[in-house]
């Protein structure tokens, strides 16, 4: 194996992410729609270990500790994924990068791929007539989940990636006048698999059942057009395992994050 990394094409990049599509979930999609910078090991003719560099620093395989130099300098806020390419990785990179404001190892990967019942909720894809709505939501989900808040860090660039989101079908909403009892948004999305992010619930609604309902229909939806669904959450979550749990999704496997 060589251990000097290297630019992947978009044929080595599927060929890897096809050998366990809900890891690499994220790194297919964004490969698939030209995102980034992708880095990657060889060995013989496959790839033993890729890494995508944006935003997120995003390791996957064996060996991502070849990708130490690129991320010292990426200045990402975040790496993130499974969960030994990500310590392989933070053990080669940790001296030259600073200190994480939270490292959460051990975050369960749940995923499903037979529909469960019906929750007979609401549920609708999001329109831009719900932009109003749904920018506030997804700002407040990404602050409960990451403890920052977006609307200050970048607002105008935020509601224009939700926008972005809405526009490509990849949100979704149960609402109750102005009350959104569910909402969910897909962070990566390939002909295998759709990856789940910000699952959420208006706090003045919740402990209802309304994440319940909603996640068993929006699965349903989804599993008609691909074979898995899947998604990550903080191993201290308690709330939202139970929700993912009683839909009838299953740990697969474990992610780390480190957010600077």
């Amino acid at each position: 194996m060589s251990e000097e990394p290297m630019i992947p094409s978009l044929a080595q990049i599927l060929a890897f992410c096809d050998e366990d599509p809900v890891e690499r979930v994220f790194l297919e999609d964004v490969a698939r729609r030209g995102l980034g910078r992708f880095s990657a090991v060889e060995e013989g003719e496959r790839l033993a270990a890729l890494c995508h560099v944006g935003a997120n620093v995003v390791p996957s395989g064996q060996g991502c500790s070849a990708f130490a130099e690129i991320t010292s300098r990426s200045r990402a806020r975040m790496i993130i994924g499974e969960e030994q390419a990500v310590g392989d990785l933070w053990a080669a990179a940790e001296k030259r990068m600073p200190t994480p404001r939270e490292d959460r190892p051990g975050q369960p990967v749940y995923v499903i791929d037979e529909p469960p019942p019906p929750g007979e909720s609401g549920l609708r894809e999001a329109t831009t007539r719900d932009l109003d709505l749904v920018v506030p939501a997804c700002a407040q989900a990404h602050f409960e989940e990451i403890g920052i808040d977006p609307l200050r860090r970048d607002r105008e660039g935020f509601r224009w990636r939700t926008q972005a989101q809405i526009a490509e079908g990849r949100s979704w909403l149960w609402l109750e006048g102005e009350t959104i009892l569910f909402k969910a948004e897909a962070s990566a999305w390939t002909p295998q698999a759709v990856q789940l992010q910000q699952v959420w619930v208006d706090p003045s609604a919740r402990n209802r059942g309304y994440a319940t309902r909603g996640m068993r229909d929006l699965c349903r939806r989804l599993l008609e057009r691909t074979p898995s669904v899947c998604l990550f959450v903080r191993s201290d979550n308690a709330p939202a395992i139970r929700v993912y749990e009683a839909v009838g999704m299953r740990r697969s496997l474990s992610y780390r994050s480190l957010i600077f």
